[in-house]
């Protein structure tokens, strides 16, 4: 079944999580910050910043502030999401997740791979902020790792795969 020009680069983003040692232009690293920095968010607020890690030490001790956040330690570079919560309101959260979503799929139409990673509990999330230099109001808690990517090592995923039918998850009412 052909690709449906729409769904492609959403369907074909998947999560990277192994690079190979090639480091990422600077110049790449922009391009992508700039496509992501045209995500919308409520009112316009725009209540992120980003600040990019390719300290390979630091990166190192983030990959240890979040059960599945490993994948940074091999990343040549992260993007580290700050969010303040008061100027973006309630829709902060979501428009984060807007800007990330944004950011990775600029980042695929480019080759490099991605992954998302969550800082949790909240001591590593504040540890992750203090570390990246990151006051308040300003709080983080992803960080998204970019690279090319490498294969992965082979064996089975404990992740599933694939994605639930549209019809269930779907509710149609008036139509």
């Amino acid at each position: 079944m052909e690709e449906e020009p729409l769904r492609a680069p959403v369907s074909s983003l998947r999560a990277t999580r192994w690079f190979d040692d090639r480091p990422v232009p600077a110049a790449e690293i922009v391009r992508v910050l700039e496509a992501a920095r045209w995500t919308g968010s409520a009112r316009n607020r725009q209540p992120w910043r980003f600040v990019v890690v390719q300290d390979r030490s630091l990166l190192r001790e983030l990959s240890l502030l979040g059960g599945y956040a490993a994948h940074l330690a091999a990343a040549p570079v992260a993007v580290v999401l700050a969010v303040d919560h008061a100027a973006g309101g309630q829709d902060a959260e979501f428009d984060a997740g807007r800007v990330a979503q944004s950011l990775m799929l600029a980042a695929h139409g480019l080759g490099l791979g991605s992954c998302p990673a969550s800082f949790f509990p909240a001591a590593n999330a504040e540890r992750a902020a203090r570390l990246c230099g990151v006051r308040p109001p300003w709080k983080v808690r992803t960080a998204i790792s970019l690279g090319y990517p490498a294969p992965a090592p082979r064996g089975r995923s404990a992740i599933p795969s694939g994605r639930l039918p549209l019809d269930g998850l779907t509710r149609w009412i008036g139509f």
